[in-house]
């Protein structure tokens, strides 16, 4: 089987969690780059593409022989539905409504592109932190394979590549723009008051 029948690369989908720029520990304590996917559910392309990627990885012999020589029931998946009412999910973040999910790290830190093209015609290379964040739009190069860890049999995703399309709201917090924070003319007042101090 072709190693490419299990990469795809994704249409516009929203980033969450996003660690690509220092890796971070993960359950296990393993230092990975990862990010999650916010598919939207009309982008039926994508959603095709994942799929079909999914089966590849199931019908690939080396996926077989890691899950002792068949498909296992209850085989978990990296892909979630974002409206499924039993998930943690669902209530704490709210942005993941109207979407599937897919959670993908790497232990190689990802090459992460600007739409933008430079002289030569190529992606411009992001090295500017504050340029991929949670809640911008990217498409994303990722591969699916089987794992078996711990008695859990499944397919997981893997992350290759970022290219960022598009800024979108701050997902996780944020600051504030500092420009608008400050742009009300406010003008002290000269007489004294009384001190709260």
């Amino acid at each position: 089987m072709e190693a490419r029948a299990t990469e795809i690369t994704t249409g516009k989908v929203r980033l969450s969690f996003v660690h690509v720029w220092e890796p971070k520990a993960n359950k296990s304590g393993k230092l990975k780059y990862s990010l999650m996917m916010l598919i939207p559910k009309s982008d039926k392309a994508t959603l095709k593409r994942i799929k079909e990627a999914i089966e590849a990885v199931k019908a690939d012999p080396k996926s077989l022989k890691k899950w002792g020589g068949k498909v296992p029931a209850g085989l978990k998946l990296t892909l979630h539905d974002g409206d499924d009412e039993d998930t943690e999910n669902f209530e704490k973040y709210p942005e993941v409504h109207g979407h599937y999910y897919i959670n993908c790290s790497t232990d190689r830190k990802p090459k992460l592109l600007s739409s933008r093209r430079g002289p030569d015609g190529k992606f411009e290379e992001i090295t500017d932190p504050f340029e991929i964040y949670s809640g911008c739009y990217a498409r994303v190069h990722v591969n699916f394979f089987a794992y078996e860890a711990d008695g859990s049999k499944g397919i997981t995703c893997g992350l290759n590549n970022v290219l960022k399309v598009a800024d979108g709201e701050s997902l996780g917090g944020s600051a504030g723009n500092a420009q608008d924070a400050f742009d009300d003319d406010f003008k002290y007042e000269d007489e004294e008051e009384e001190s709260i101090f």
